[in-house]
């Protein structure tokens, strides 16, 4: 802590991400990541791009981008927003749509940036309880509040809420923007994207690093009505007017217009996961039902933190959190089936 730190620094306590460990011989199956590289057609895409050109700004709209989004999604580039990964798309929501006179609510098990950008931005915000099964509850939400945020699939339960559900806590809350973070929903469940245009108080966000394999490449989006749309734009064009790079938009670009590809590896993903999770309940584990590209799982006699460290011990890394009610579960991303499979060897 420095001198020169103003009051609102200090009392910040920043997100902490997955560990990026930098030795290579190791199994990851920590933070997500696709175990299947880019569409061809977006690595094409992106080489293109590698010339003199990059001497001049990128379109500060991603109009290319937001065009290849509204095609894939049956919408209109207008309900379109892009930005520097989805983290900076729900950090210019948070600032732009839920700074309001109520608290914001969220589950108690969620995606941990979300009190993050609380702290960052003085939102007050309520986090309510999964019910014993790890679901949401939509009743709960219907009760006065600044705006509503959830993942679907929860992270880093991985368990899937229904579009019925969904649409029930959108049509009880039409005075406050209901966003649903659809960073896994390729995996496994049915956008909010369809619902979008009966609802303007709905926006879903999304994300190329995990189903389009673009995780480095840090791209996300939002779809919504215009005018929440607009809201992220002035909030944008506030901050930095070119968030996306030249050769990142005409990578995210190609990968949305390969459709072919991005459905090839996440049906690997899908029955790797499928496949894991019986391994997994065959030696004991309890899995919950997952629509995400990793599963949540515990042992009923083994620690959690003590597997964590005997995988790490055989060159296997998986994510363990410390929060109360989970503290005892692992997130496993799906890896290759040999990734895998090393895994289940380490485990045996």
């Amino acid at each position: 802590m420095s001198k020169f730190w103003s009051p609102f620094v200090k009392q910040l306590v920043p997100y902490v991400p997955g560990e990026q460990p930098k030795l290579t011989n190791l199994v990851k199956l920590n933070t997500n990541e696709n175990p299947y590289g880019p569409s061809p057609l977006a690595l094409e895409a992106m080489r293109a791009e590698i010339g003199d050109t990059l001497r001049l700004y990128p379109d500060p709209n991603g109009d290319r981008l937001k065009h290849a989004v509204a095609a894939f999604y049956d919408v209109q580039p207008g309900q379109v927003f892009v930005g520097n990964g989805s983290d900076e798309v729900l950090a210019h929501i948070f600032h732009g749509l839920f700074q309001q006179d109520k608290p914001l609510l969220f589950p108690d098990i969620s995606y941990s940036f979300y009190p993050v950008y609380c702290g960052l931005y003085g939102i007050d915000f309520e986090q309510l309880a999964l019910d014993e099964s790890f679901q949401i509850n939509p009743d709960d939400y219907i009760r006065p509040n600044g705006g509503i945020i959830f993942p679907n699939p929860n992270a880093p339960t991985g368990c899937l809420m229904g579009l019925s559900a969904i649409e029930q806590v959108v049509q009880g809350n039409p005075d406050s923007v209901v966003v649903v973070d659809e960073a896994y929903i390729d995996f496994g469940g049915e956008t909010a994207i369809s619902l979008v245009g009966r609802y303007p108080n709905l926006l879903v966000t999304q994300t190329l690093s995990k189903s389009r394999s673009l995780a480095g490449l840090r791209v996300g989006l939002a779809v919504g009505h215009p005018d929440l749309i607009e809201a992220l734009e002035r909030v944008k064009n506030s901050f930095n007017s070119y968030p996306i790079d030249r050769i990142a938009l005409a990578g995210a670009a190609a990968a949305f217009e390969d459709r072919a590809w991005f459905d090839h590896t996440r049906h690997r993903v899908i029955a790797s996961r499928e496949q894991l999770s019986a391994e997994l309940a065959q030696r004991g584990f309890e899995v919950l039902p997952s629509g995400a590209n990793f599963i949540f799982v515990r042992h009923p006699d083994k620690d959690a933190a003590a597997i964590a460290a005997h995988l790490r011990e055989h060159n296997v890394i998986v994510r363990h959190f410390k929060q109360a009610r989970i503290a005892q579960f692992l997130r496993i991303s799906i890896g290759t089936p040999e990734e895998n499979q090393a895994l289940l060897d380490a485990l045996a």
